[in-house]
Order: structure tokens, then sequence, then C-alpha cells
């Protein structure tokens, strides 16, 4: 069967109903996530599209160009996010696809083009491991899951629950109160912050998908998190606590409330996001129970070009993450979205 490939820049039906209708499909190949990017970052969005004699869409891969002195100028699918790159219903579909990348990888100028898979696509060589996201199975109700929690994380909720904490449900009336805690979390973790922009996006964007759970102490947000939703899999892609308050647990109080909305929703999976192996987000993710699952990040390089290494364990990006922990918050706020639009 005879397929073609073309830059798709329709009104995003027909890609969400290939998405919608493919079993492999993830939250980020939805097309309302490159009306986001363009409208929160401004970058170049390029939706690569398979399609077969018929017309019909058998495969896409989705693209956002990041241009920057510091990194380069390189294609990713996708950004900011766990997942994207090739969906495919037909094998062939691939092989035209990466073809047009290969294409679009002298055409357009760039160092490399990054794919972010869940699943290793044999016809791209260069490949990192170094990543996992962390998944929780959840049960059919609350009580089973609680019994099922380590008692570690059971008493570090109870303390947090007499520690007269608050925990809120809603949507862009608690965007605030969210942005708040993450500014001051991402700051404090030596890491520029989105803008507040962004997350109105994602809100708007997708308005039954999507919530902000809080929790208060004292009438003050000091643990939020922003959840959003695909068929089976609810995920937890940002979320932040206040430092100061890290005695009484709040980290511990929001994830619990989240999982005990994911169980009402009735997902079978709950996405606590990605890590890196070993570390302290692992380690906290781990002891919910979650299991690893390997993420694969494939490249497709330039002759002679080394993998990439844009990562915060990279020794020359070192000095600016601890220089950037010192500067005030109100610095890093509005200098923080201007650097973070250029790191994937």
């Amino acid at each position: 069967m005879e397929i073609t490939t073309h830059l798709y820049n329709e009104d995003g039906s027909a890609w969400d109903e290939f998405v919608t209708s493919h079993q492999d499909s993830t939250n980020y190949h939805q097309y309302g996530w490159r009306k986001v990017v363009e409208k929160s970052f401004g970058h170049r969005t390029m939706y690569l599209a398979a399609t077969n004699r018929h017309n019909e869409i058998c495969g896409i891969l989705p693209f956002v160009q990041m241009k920057s002195r510091l990194f380069g100028s390189f294609l990713i699918s996708l950004p900011f996010f766990n997942y994207g790159g090739l969906l495919i219903s037909e094998d062939s579909a691939a092989v035209m696809l990466l073809n047009a990348s290969r294409k679009m990888l002298s055409g357009t100028g760039v160092d490399h083009i990054e794919l972010r898979h869940l699943k290793m696509c044999d016809d791209v060589v260069a490949t990192k491991q170094h990543k996992v996201t962390m998944i929780l199975d959840l049960k059919k109700n609350e009580e089973d899951q609680w019994s099922g929690l380590d008692a570690k994380v059971r008493n570090q909720i109870r303390k947090a629950e007499k520690s007269d904490l608050q925990v809120v449900t809603g949507r862009m009336e608690l965007l605030d109160g969210f942005y708040s805690v993450f500014c001051r979390n991402m700051r404090d973790l030596g890491t520029p912050v989105y803008s507040r922009n962004f997350f109105r996006n994602v809100l708007e964007e997708f308005p039954d998908t999507t919530r902000i759970i809080t929790v208060i102490h004292e009438g003050r947000a000091i643990a939020s998190a922003l959840l959003t939703w695909y068929k089976d899999v609810l995920e937890v892609p940002w979320a932040s606590s206040t430092r100061d308050f890290r005695q009484l647990c709040p980290n511990n109080l929001l994830y619990w409330a989240a999982i005990r909305f994911a169980i009402g929703l009735g997902v079978h999976s709950f996405d606590f996001g990605r890590s890196t192996p070993g570390e302290g987000t692992y380690k906290f993710k781990e002891q919910w129970g979650a299991r690893a699952v390997q993420l694969y990040w494939q490249y497709l390089l330039r002759d002679g070009n080394a993998l990439p290494e844009i990562n915060t364990k990279n020794p020359r990006y070192q000095f600016a993450i601890q220089a950037w922990k010192r500067l005030p918050l109100m610095v890093t706020n509005l200098l923080g979205p201007h650097i973070v639009r250029c790191i994937p």
C-alpha cells in the first residue's frame, strides 16, 4: 500500500481521530499540545503525518524546533513532556516518517533530532536509556490502595492530616497558589521556571482532563500539582511543595489526594513522571509502589555528531544551577520563562 508523508496543518480532527483510535497513543500525541507549545513558547512546530492510498492517516510524528545559543538548534518530539515520537499503524509508515525526518535534519539546519519514546524504535540507532517514568498500578478502591501502601508512607499521610492541612481541587481559581509554590520550588532546585501563561494555556486547552490539587496551611498554598489524564492514565507532570513546611509532610498528602482523585476517575495507572534511577525523586515515587518503565530517547544525528548532553549532570551547567539557587525569587520569576523556553 502506497504511503506518503506531508506536513499536517489542518484543524487537528483527523490527527486526533487517529491518536484516539491507536492503542499506544499517549497524552502528548494529542493535537492540542501543539497549540499549547506555540501559544506558550512561540516555537515553530512541524507535525508530520503519513497517509495511505485512501488518504487515511496511518502514522504521525510531531516536532517542535528549538533554538538557543547555549544548546544549539534541534527538533524534538516532544520537548517539555515525557512522551511523543512516532505513532504508527503500519510499519512502512515508520520508514517513511523517519526518511522525511532525515530530510528535515539537513533541510532545517538543525544539529540533531530527538524522539521521546515509550517503546524502542529499531530503525533509530542512537538511543539513551537514562530516564524512566514511574507507574503505579491503581486498585479499584481507596481502601485497597491504602492497605497496599508502605507503612512509612501511611504514617506520613496521617501526620499531614493531623496537621490541619486542607486539600482542595479545582482549576483556574487555584492557578495562582499552584504557581507560587512551583516558582519557589524551581528556584530552590536551581531550575528556571515556566511562565504562568503556560499552565493557563494547558488548563484552557484541556478543560475536561486537567485539574489542580493544592494543600493549604493557614490559608496559604504549601504544596500543589497540576494533573492531566488521557485514556487509562493520570499523570502528575508538575508538582511542588514548599520546603519550609516539609515537617508537615504536605507532599505525601498531595500525592495521596491525587491518587484518590485518579481512582475516582476510574483510570488504571498513575504516572508519577520521569526520574533518574536511584535519585531522590525516583526513591520517593518507588516507596508508593510505583514501578519503573524505561524511556527511550532516540536520536537522528548529523554525520560525526555525538549524542547531545543537555542535562543537569553535565558539569558545564553546574555553576549556573548553583548560581540560580542564590538569586532572589523575583529575579528568577522574571528571567526564568525566557530561559526555560529553550530547555527541552
